[in-house]
């Protein structure tokens, strides 16, 4: 809504007011269906910081900055988690499946949200280095178009996730509900 707004009326302000307006709407509804709000607040963050940073600049590109950033800092922890043996994707898909932190202590399981999660790194490197050349070359509209390219980067990710994460666990693993918990790991 953001380019869309200041295509129509080349005015930052009413860009940014309209974005902020959208974004304060998007939380408190996130808010009153009973949703976690910590993605909503994130979300209105980031537009608050992005508006900033328009404002301040008096550029619309540079509405797109924060983004890039928070593409960097992603794929940065999604590389650390890895490395650190506390791969996000198995500290986010976890909890949702059941299973809690239980899948660190299955080595196959680990290894397996291990791999997938560096395709996680990829999605977030890519989408900063598309980013990036729009911004540099102040293509609004290609700007905008992200959001929607960028969806259909994450479900593709999703996809390739769950068969990285298939191919990677033996055959006779029961899955990611199941973890395997040997009984050297369970006494210690």
């Amino acid at each position: 809504m953001f380019v869309a707004t200041f295509e129509v009326t080349s005015s930052i302000g009413w860009a940014v007011a309209i974005a902020l307006v959208i974004a304060v709407v998007f939380a408190i509804w996130r808010i009153a269906e009973g949703k976690r709000p910590t993605r909503a607040l994130s979300a209105l963050l980031i537009v608050a910081i992005s508006a900033y940073v328009a404002v301040k600049t008096d550029s619309a590109v540079a509405f797109f900055w924060p983004r890039v950033l928070v593409n960097l800092i992603s794929a940065l922890a999604f590389a650390v988690s890895i490395l650190v043996r506390w791969p996000l994707l198995g500290v986010i898909v976890g909890p949702i499946v059941g299973t809690r932190m239980r899948w660190r202590r299955d080595p196959e399981l680990l290894r397996a949200y291990a791999r997938a999660s560096w395709l996680w790194v990829a999605l977030c490197l890519i989408r900063a280095a598309v980013l990036v050349p729009l911004i540099e070359q102040q293509l609004v509209w290609g700007l905008a178009v992200t959001g929607a390219i960028f969806y259909v980067l994450v479900i593709i990710t999703v996809l390739l996730s769950w068969v990285v994460i298939r191919r990677t666990l033996p055959a006779d693993h029961q899955g990611i509900r199941h973890p395997v918990i040997s009984s050297r790991i369970r006494s210690n």
